[in-house]
């Protein structure tokens, strides 16, 4: 049975403030979701309460897990926004609208892959935890959605796979990245799945014994050298990862023994100096295996990954990949910006919080932000970010993506939506009859009014980032030379002109 206890106990040395505001958001959550059920018949509170404790697990801080408890509170139990406001104040009530909004967002189809995703992750990078508890909503989901359709199951695993999955190891969050694609895979190629499951099973059992022995060998050579705080586990490599790899190898034509990782050796330090020690007691102990070294303490990877990299022939006919990062590393590695930007400090408000500065100003100029010499603290890997992409990626699109997201980043853009959840991108200072001739130049033509989110207004109104648009046209309503004033973008101007050219409906 759920206890608000299970969640408090996964927090890092919680405060008494800590604990109050997570005690008083799950009663809160509990008493809006009673009665109510989920479609895969799962109630909508254990939705909630899930979802809170994968933010715990990943380092997440009191405010983000109580929005975590919060985040269905608008959608499923119809309260309002001024009761969330009242009740929590105005943090929260900002993550937990945000994260309504993005299930409006949807998916539209493998071919719009790289454009959706891009528009998806501006839009919502206003404040990067609506984008995490977004991501742990939809991995709580993965887990429970057996009981639903068969096609919409498929659906939830296609848009996680493309968009949510990608999304969490761009920033890092490999832990939930990995079991959202894992999940995906499942549902979306079951007899892939369960053959790579199969022969990740068959490799693990044989390599574990031989790994455990060498483990008890490398602790020993490392304590005679003086290494003696050091922390060791292992990794298994994720089932779709493992998957790829084998496709590659054997696409290279080579055979599935030449893979080495599917079981690794982690070891964690205090400092970047005792990596680079260890790693080379290792190797005068150990003969490595060439072109298998990587040192991506040096060179970080694009999402903020470090750590040194060997593959090492063991002695006794095994070969094994052993991982080298400091402790700091390591809950990068596992939790990604969620660990760097927020862990211990997301109590704090977003708007006072010095450590997330740098990343204000990276994110959409809609965010008020001055440019400082906070500027300089931008780690490096955010801005590889808007130049590289992963090596897994698309590869028709390689190097476009992250680019093309750094110009749209720094550009004067805004974020709007059709009631059905489609992305419409325009300038800052777009009207309604702006939007009206992006969906369609025969509904700009005949647009009359509009509502935006849900209130009527006059079609010369501006649009802010986020807003849902509904346009209302009227068969009699048609372009005047006034419109050219309300206008902003070069198409809506170029559709109006052609029609008063024209001087008739066409």
């Amino acid at each position: 049975m759920a206890s608000v206890k299970e969640i408090i106990d996964l927090m890092d040395s919680p405060s008494k403030e800590d604990i109050v505001l997570i005690e008083k958001a799950y009663n809160f959550a509990e008493k809006v979701h009673e009665g109510k059920k989920r479609y895969s018949g799962e109630t909508s509170f254990n939705h909630a309460f899930e979802t809170a404790k994968i933010l715990a697990e990943i380092r997440m801080g009191s405010t983000t897990i109580a929005a975590g408890l919060l985040h269905d509170t608008i959608r499923d139990g119809k309260i309002g926004d001024e009761q969330i406001k009242k009740e929590f104040g105005d943090e929260i009530l900002f993550l937990v609208s945000g994260v309504t909004k993005i299930g409006k967002i949807k998916y539209g189809g493998t071919e719009k892959y790289i454009e959706s995703l891009k528009k998806f992750l501006v839009t919502v990078s206003q404040d990067i935890r609506v984008l995490i508890i977004k991501f742990a909503s939809r991995l709580q989901n993965m887990r429970t959605f057996e009981p639903i359709s068969t096609d919409k199951q498929r659906k939830i695993a296609l848009e996680s796979s493309k968009i949510y999955s990608p999304l969490a190891y761009m920033l890092g969050i490999r832990k939930i990245s990995k079991e959202l694609e894992d999940l995906s895979f499942k549902k979306l190629y079951p007899k892939e799945y369960k053959e790579t499951l199969d022969f990740i099973k068959e490799k693990s059992e044989k390599e574990l014994p031989k790994l455990e022995k060498f483990v008890k060998s490398v602790k020993k050579i490392l304590a005679e050298e003086g290494v003696i705080n050091i922390r060791t586990s292992y990794r298994q490599k994720g089932i779709y990862s493992s998957y790829k790899k084998i496709k590659r190898i054997q696409n290279a034509r080579g055979g599935v023994d030449k893979i080495y990782d599917i079981l690794a050796l982690r070891i964690c330090v205090e400092t970047v100096a005792d990596c680079y020690k260890v790693l080379g007691i290792i190797h005068g102990t150990w003969q490595p295996l060439p072109g298998f070294i990587r040192d991506f303490i040096a060179f970080p990877k694009p999402n903020g990954y470090q750590s040194l990299h060997t593959t090492i022939f063991t002695g006794d006919g095994s070969i094994v990949e052993i991982q080298i990062r400091t402790n700091k590393m390591h809950e990068m590695a596992e939790f990604g910006v969620a660990s760097y930007l927020f862990y211990k400090d997301d109590n704090k408000s977003i708007e006072n919080n010095e450590s997330t500065r740098w990343f204000k100003y990276f994110l959409p100029k809609f965010i008020n932000y001055t440019k400082t010499d906070k500027e300089k603290e931008i780690p490096e890997w955010i801005k590889d970010a808007t130049q590289k992409i992963d090596r897994d990626g698309d590869k028709k699109n390689k190097g476009t993506f992250l680019k093309d997201l750094g110009a749209d980043v720094f550009s004067d853009r805004i974020f709007v939506f059709t009631p059905k959840g489609e992305v419409v991108d325009l300038p800052v200072g777009s009207s309604v009859l702006d939007f009206a001739y992006a969906i369609h130049s025969d509904i700009g033509n005949h647009t009359n009014s509009a509502k935006i989110n849900g209130k009527m207004v006059a079609i010369k109104t501006v649009l802010k980032n986020g807003d849902i648009v509904e346009v209302i046209t009227k068969k009699s309503s048609k372009p005047t030379t006034k419109w050219l004033e309300i206008v902003k973008t070069l198409m809506a101007k170029r559709h109006i002109k052609s029609f008063l050219e024209k001087g008739s409906d066409k």
